[in-house]
């Protein structure tokens, strides 16, 4: 009888289909080789520090099938797969960033400014102009600090539902930031990191807005070492959060759950959170389970020491590639051979990469470091002194020699030959100053705008009044130049506690609401950090908010993000990214602790990189605003808290006036002392100088209105030249923003030579001012205070004409 032929099986998958699978493979081994690689990279010194996703591959290749042109990452430093699956980066760049090359066209990221894995794209053009973002995969610059991306992926998903709600957007000129609103901002945090406090903030900010992000919470059981039973109630995030699950009659999130080595279920799962998020603009949370990290945290440690021995073999056995390969071989949809081989092409590409960018980077610095010990042997040779010789030497026999061990050698050079002079010590110092110009472009460039767009190219316009201009409340300037700036700019939005339907606790947006809209003027809930990210990340997508925190003392809430990222956004990315973000507040004077705190030396310290406006009336504050929207840097405007019902006169070119940046303005002239003060301290010691001159002093005072910038002409300075005396005043804590001020004076204008007697500092005490007027009186420098102080500085020079009060 003849044997009846079994029909062959046919495979589920198309020729198509299993390309795509062996491709995934690939690319899944690509990024294992380069953690792997890097890693040695690290330890045999080759750099500094590493951090990798290894074990996140297959996670990450799957939410990357879903990214699409217009969409926004804000994720952190675990996502080098799924920057190379969408194109974002080459294995190339990735080790030129891990050996900090500070070439752009090697390292795009930011020209070795950052550690490696921490992405950007480049958002903006060296003339200041937004890269058009519908025709690209977008990425906002990572940060370190745990969860601190949160806050920003807020406000770039927010941005979509703005583009699609506001009818004002929906020109062809805003086509290069959305397209109706379909863009997502898709998140990635490990699970570790939602125990921070802005990832709570933001996951509940995100389902009130009902804005479309995609989170992804990595969950590979450790926060360094760390086990999830001490981070997370339930050892589960998306059990704790499933409050959240939206129904039928309430809105919320969807939460999803899904292995991290399940290849089919990944892919399933991420095209069922884009698909909500995109179309129905619905936040989706995607908790990523069983997540292995092959080599632990990072080069700082082994995962070993924490480990115990039947996890580290679990995560053998469940890498993510294992599995997948494992799956692939069940499946019939390739070989053992053809799997090995890829690997091997894998491997093989990533080490010829890593060998590409050493010599991309090591080549530059050794042909640098060959004409150093040219230039100093002839030093040598031309100044006789022997020991010369031997840093040309050290650096010679040192193979690995970088930038400062050849500068280092070079200026010690030139220390040796000091007293001498000859043609190659000229050689010398002026190789030493092209290396600092060069090193300054590579390392300190970019702090603020260096565009044509910047806001210190903005001219000043002085504000104008009608022969009958009327004289009202400080918060009705504030409030009708707003109104002028809406109607001028269809992208500005202001948004904060109490901002929307009251028009703010000092009715400084009265009716703007129900004039514009509660798209551009809304509330918000009790959450400084996300107003703030919010903020950060609609500033990133072409809009420009004004994030209103509703103190000065509030600022603390949301410092962290201030710091970290926004001042930094464009330094990090080395004029890659920008966020000019207004970030609006009020304080100075008001009476209690929690009001009334004046941190200025805080925010000095630590936000370099945003405008620091101190206005001493809303006339003043007003001009700020209508200056910074037409520049393209962050920035904080302080309005004086008392300010609202003090009477000023009503400019008749509102939303057209301007502040300038960095200009001091002298508003009384005098020749015996130079007053400088800043805010509501500032029309304090105005009263004084009329009281002053009845004494027969004669005062300078002089108005800082900014304190980043600093006084750039040196007008300051320039009044010390003439009245050869000094005093700052100031709400701050002692060594806070006066010390800041005297810095600026006696060092970089050199004040301290032009000055007849000591220069002092009056500032507030040590502690938080006390409750009411009395309180206020006698915590921050009073009327009484500058008075005595300055009367005491010309008592010391003419004690006859000026006798000691006391």
């Amino acid at each position: 009888m003849a044997q009846v032929k079994e029909k062959k099986k046919k495979s589920r998958f198309s020729a198509a289909q299993k390309k795509e699978i062996l491709a995934d493979f690939k690319l899944g081994w690509v990024s294992r080789y380069i953690s792997l690689i890097g890693r040695k990279e690290v330890l045999t010194g080759k750099a500094k520090f590493g951090i990798f996703g290894d074990g996140k591959e297959i996670p990450q290749i799957a939410m990357a099938k879903q990214f699409q042109n217009g969409d926004f990452r804000s994720g952190y430093y675990r996502d080098q797969t799924f920057m190379l699956a969408i194109g974002g980066i080459t294995p190339q760049q990735l080790f030129a960033q891990l050996y900090a090359h500070t070439d752009l066209e090697a390292e795009p990221n930011s020209g070795g400014r950052q550690m490696n894995s921490h992405f950007a794209t480049r958002l903006v053009d060296n003339e200041g102009n937004w890269i058009t973002q519908t025709e690209s995969k977008n990425t906002a610059s990572d940060i370190s600090p745990t969860a601190g991306q949160m806050a920003r992926l807020l406000g770039l998903a927010q941005a979509s539902k703005v583009y699609r709600n506001e009818e004002a957007l929906k020109a062809k000129d805003w086509e290069k930031f959305s397209k109706n609103g379909n863009e997502i901002a898709f998140g990635t945090i490990g699970d570790a990191s939602t125990s921070e406090g802005v990832f709570w903030e933001t996951i509940n900010a995100g389902g009130v807005l009902q804005v479309p992000m995609v989170v992804s919470v990595w969950d590979d059981g450790y926060g360094i070492s760390v086990a999830k039973k001490y981070q997370t109630t339930k050892e589960s995030i998306s059990d704790v959060l499933s409050g959240f699950q939206r129904t039928d009659e309430q809105d919320g999130y969807e939460i999803l759950k899904v292995r991290a080595w399940d290849y089919t279920g990944l892919i399933e799962t991420y095209e069922k959170a884009a698909k909500i998020a995109r179309e129905e603009h619905v936040p989706v949370l995607i908790h990523v389970t069983e997540v292995t990290q092959p080599q632990g945290h990072s080069t700082s440690g082994s995962h070993e020491r924490y480990k115990p021995e039947e996890r580290l073999k679990w995560e053998e056995e469940y890498c993510c590639l294992a599995k997948f390969r494992e799956w692939i071989l069940k499946n019939k949809i390739s070989d053992e051979e053809t799997l090995s081989k890829l690997e091997s092409e894998a491997h093989d590409e990533v080490n010829d990469a890593k060998n590409r960018a050493w010599k991309a980077f090591t080549d530059p610095i050794k042909k640098e470091k060959k004409k150093v010990i040219k230039l100093i042997n002839t030093l040598r040779d031309e100044s006789g002194v022997e020991e010369v010789g031997k840093y040309a030497q050290k650096i010679k026999n040192y193979p690995n020699a970088i930038r400062k061990d050849i500068l280092g050698a070079a200026r010690k050079a030139l220390v040796a030959t000091a007293g001498t002079e000859s043609a190659a010590r000229n050689e010398v110092l002026e190789y030493i100053k092209e290396s600092e110009a060069e090193n300054r472009e590579r390392y300190s460039s970019h702090l603020y705008s260096e565009t044509p767009k910047s806001p210190l190219n903005i001219e000043e316009i002085k504000p104008q009044y009608d022969e009958d201009a009327k004289r009202v409340d400080g918060r009705l300037v504030i409030r009708d130049n707003f109104d002028a700036l809406f109607k001028k700019y269809p992208n500005t939005l202001i948004f904060g506690e109490d901002s929307g339907q009251l028009g703010d606790v000092n009715k400084g947006l009265e009716g703007m609401q129900e004039k514009y809209g509660e798209i551009r003027i809304s509330d918000t809930g009790i959450r400084e950090a996300t107003i703030l990210g919010q903020g950060i990340g609609m500033a990133m997508r072409g809009l420009r908010p004004i994030a209103e925190i509703q103190y000065l003392d509030y600022l603390l809430y949301c410092f962290q993000g201030i710091s970290d990222d926004l001042a930094t956004l464009r330094y990090r990315t080395r004029g890659g990214q920008a966020s000019p973000l207004i970030v609006r507040t009020r304080g100075h004077r008001l009476e209690g602790i929690w009001h009334s705190g004046s941190p200025m030396g805080m925010i000095l310290g630590g936000a370099r990189g945003v405008h620091l406006c101190v206005p001493r009336n809303l006339t003043e504050a007003a001009g700020f605003y209508n200056t910074l929207l037409q520049g393209d840097d962050p920035a904080i405007i302080i309005e004086p808290l008392n300010g609202y019902r003090l009477k000023e006169d009503m400019p008749s070119n509102l939303g057209e006036f301007t502040t300038p940046l960095g200009v001091p303005e002298i508003v009384e002239e005098g020749s015996d002392i130079t007053i400088v003060s800043y805010g509501s301290t500032f029309n304090i010691a105005h009263k004084v100088v009329h009281e002053l001159s009845d004494h027969d002093i004669s005062a300078e005072l002089i108005d800082v209105r900014t304190l980043m910038p600093f006084d750039l002409d040196h007008v300051i300075g320039k009044s010390v030249e003439k009245t050869n005396r000094l005093l700052v005043v100031d709400e701050d804590v002692p060594g806070g923003a006066s010390a800041y001020i005297l810095n600026k004076v006696l060092q970089e204008q050199s004040g301290y030579f032009k000055l007849d007697s000591a220069p002092k500092c009056l500032s507030a005490n040590n502690h938080r001012p006390a409750y009411a007027s009395d309180g206020d009186y006698f915590s921050k420098p009073n009327a009484e205070d500058i008075f005595e102080t300055v009367y005491g500085m010309m008592s010391e020079v003419n004690p006859d004409k000026y006798p000691p009060i006391y």
